[in-house]
């Protein structure tokens, strides 16, 4: 008996060998992180470079983002709908500037069998083209706005060399919000109410933190009016764009001709905006809050927030695997997503590192001599600390727990961002931040010729976001943006600072090196 409990063990370890992560997140980051998206099993490689297969546990974590963002949405009634893959080349050049920002990244098809097509068909790098061509058949009339539509869908761009999963790859999968309105104050109004969901989501849900600006010249969008987005910060050093918005004005309704006729019975042009969240959020969520032994899943995002592991005996199995099943239903009862692991081919400890390798942010064990106390033990995956709870105590308890570690999480990346960012007087000191793996914070006009020379001389650091300006016109002005946007997030005019590169006007910016 005893020699067939060391073959078990043996095994166990040998089994914990193969499934754990071989380094440590703060020796080999990029080793670390390739080896929990495989072993956490979110995702798989292919034989198309930078084409990733979502396995069924990432796509869970992605089905919970969307289900969060699209009852926002709907609230703002924003309606779903779908346009094609394929956008005819025609379509794509109508608009100079997207035409001219998207062109290195996009994929072609231009055969059908052995037979040429007439014309090129793009791939979809991202759909206005396609999706404006419709719209200016749809609105005539000021009756007809705003329009509000949404597709949750795939995307290809082809150009990059380095693929990383889930941060940068080939064809990833997003949302694309498209947005027209009779007057330029609603276009700009929503912007904050989209840039308050990108919040809500990313703190609430995916428990990071992370700094909303403006993007620069440089940065914005291809044919946008100015871009909005929330950047994060890795322990690698690197930043990464996270969901994002942006304000086109006219410029795709003077290329599509999207006009109507407003109020007044005077023809005008609509004004739009376009946002989007993306995978790359799951990438983003892994390596801020991962550890040596995987990942850790917030809980209001985790596919399973409680994992119940039974530590069975052939003499007490059924009645701790019913014991188990009970605390489950008492959890589901509360809405908690909770699996009972009752395999019998593997030992609770190599079960405990699976479940602590997927993230699952909450265990609980119990076995005979629980039953025979009337408790459980919960433990915690963040922190590993361990607590001791009677039986009918067991779902409040877990709930309690559950909160803490959310919001724990979130002021860990919260303190974590903080203590990344270094103030910079100079392209000096940003360049000295950027090369000890720091978000450096500095004063900037956010023109493209200055960002060039932070960029040659500051490896490769680039202006990751711009904080937000008050508005020069009126007070009511002000108030607004104050409301949507939050005054943390707005820097009064009376408290700009000089461009660290030119010296003319500037405010302060946050530079990294980027995905």
């Amino acid at each position: 008996m005893s020699d067939g409990k060391n073959k078990k063990a043996a095994a166990a370890a040998e089994d914990k060998k193969t499934i754990g992560l071989t380094v440590k997140k703060s020796e080999d980051f990029s080793e670390w992180y390739t080896q929990v998206i495989a072993k956490a099993e979110l995702a798989d490689y292919t034989k198309v470079s930078g084409c990733l297969v979502l396995r069924p546990y990432a796509y869970a974590i992605w089905e919970k983002i969307v289900k969060e963002v699209d009852a926002r949405l709907k609230k703002m009634r924003v309606q779903n709908c779908y346009f094609p893959l394929l956008i005819p080349e025609s379509l794509l050049k109508k608009e100079e500037q997207h035409i001219q920002g998207f062109a290195p990244e996009v994929a072609w098809v231009t055969h059908a069998s052995d037979t040429k097509l007439d014309e090129r068909l793009a791939v979809r790098p991202t759909s206005e083209t396609i999706m404006y061509d419709s719209v200016s058949k749809w609105v005539r009339s000021w009756r007809d706005l705003p329009l509000k539509l949404n597709q949750w869908n795939n995307v290809v761009r082809w150009e990059f060399k380095h693929p990383t999963p889930f941060i940068r790859t080939r064809e990833f999968l997003w949302n694309e919000g498209h947005t027209a309105f009779a007057t330029k104050e609603e276009a700009e109004a929503e912007i904050g109410e989209i840039l308050s969901l990108w919040k809500d989501i990313t703190e609430n849900f995916l428990a990071v933190a992370g700094i909303t600006g403006q993007k620069s010249q440089s940065e914005k969008f291809a044919g946008a009016v100015a871009s909005y987005s929330i950047e994060f910060f890795l322990p690698n050093g690197r930043a990464a764009q996270g969901p994002d918005a942006h304000f086109d004005g006219q410029n795709f309704a003077k290329a599509f001709d999207i006009t109507f006729l407003n109020e007044k019975g005077e023809k005008d042009y609509v004004w739009q905006n376009t946002w989007a969240i993306t995978t790359r959020m799951i990438g983003i969520l892994a390596m801020v809050h991962g550890d040596d032994k995987g990942l850790v899943i917030p809980p209001n995002i985790a596919p399973v927030q409680i994992v119940i592991v039974p530590i069975l005996f052939e003499d007490s199995k059924k009645e701790v695997l019913a014991a188990a099943n009970k605390i489950r239903k008492e959890l589901e009862k509360e809405s908690i997503a909770a699996e009972v692991d009752g395999r019998e081919t593997y030992t609770a400890g190599w079960k405990f590192n699976e479940w602590e390798l997927k993230g699952v942010p909450v265990r609980i064990e119990i076995g005979p001599r629980d039953m025979q106390q009337k408790q459980a033990i919960i433990v915690r995956r963040d922190t590993s600390a361990k607590e001791t709870v009677k039986l009918e105590a067991v779902a409040a308890a877990a709930r309690k727990t559950l909160a803490e570690i959310q919001e724990s999480l979130y002021q860990k990346s919260k303190q974590q961002l903080e203590n990344s960012i270094v103030a910079a007087k100079n392209i000096g000191e940003i360049a000295t931040a950027v090369k000890s793996k720091k978000l450096a914070k500095a004063d900037f006009c956010g023109s493209a010729k200055c960002e060039a020379e932070v960029k040659e001389k500051a490896d490769g650091a680039t202006s990751r976001c711009m904080t937000l300006l008050e508005p020069k016109s009126t007070e009511a002005d002000w108030a607004q943006s104050s409301q949507r946007l939050g005054k943390g997030s707005i820097q009064k005019r009376e408290q700009m600072g000089k461009c660290v590169v030119c010296g003319k006007e500037g405010v302060a910016s946050w530079f990294g090196k980027a995905y």
